[in-house]
């Protein structure tokens, strides 16, 4: 899995971080999503998942492959 943010389309609503802390932060001056893991741990894909469906300005976008 393979994650990006388009961070001109954030609006700071932080759902991405509670859901996925280990893959995303935000900025403390205006609360734009910080993406910490680009290719996150198999571990962490369901809960990144659930931070891009749950994002509500759809900013974050996930490639996966066979291989991850």
């Amino acid at each position: 899995m393979i994650v990006t943010v388009e961070e001109d389309k954030c609006v700071a609503g932080g759902q991405c971080v509670v859901a996925a802390p280990a893959v995303f932060d935000q900025r403390d001056d205006d609360g734009v999503v910080i993406l910490l893991q680009e290719k996150p741990p198999v571990e962490e894909f369901e809960r990144v998942r659930t931070a891009a469906t749950i994002c509500p300005a759809a900013a974050i976008r996930l490639t996966e492959s066979l291989g991850s």
